[in-house]
């Protein structure tokens, strides 16, 4: 089974990202054979900049993009989105790709869930 989360928010300030997150991770941890991809788009580009600095106790998102790409999640972001926000590909977590429009509308037909945040 392939799953797709689609993130739209920004990574602080609202709990969507952050659960979104916690479901995909879930499925790396207890669902292996799952295969997980996540792509962010809008302010969610932001979710995948290398170097955020959270408060102890607080969770942080780097670090569970992270932990999903060590599950073999595939995380791709929307370029256009990003050029619009500033974000540049060195600015971002090792294993994030760039991605386009056509990536997100294949992902769509090629996986069997599509979830959005």
């Amino acid at each position: 089974m392939k799953i797709l989360f689609i993130i739209n928010e920004a990574p602080y300030g609202s709990e969507k990202t952050y659960n979104a997150l916690r479901m995909a991770n879930e499925y790396g941890r207890n669902h292996p054979e799952v295969e997980v991809r996540i792509f962010l788009m809008a302010d969610a580009v932001s979710c995948a900049l290398k170097g955020q600095d959270t408060p102890n106790g607080y969770y942080n998102i780097e670090r569970m993009l992270k932990l999903a790409l060590t599950k073999n999640a595939k995380i791709s972001l929307c370029t256009t989105c990003a050029n619009a926000r500033g974000v540049d590909e060195s600015m971002l977590i090792e294993g994030v790709t760039m991605g386009s429009i056509n990536q997100i509308g294949n992902w769509v037909i090629e996986c069997d869930r599509v979830l959005v945040f």
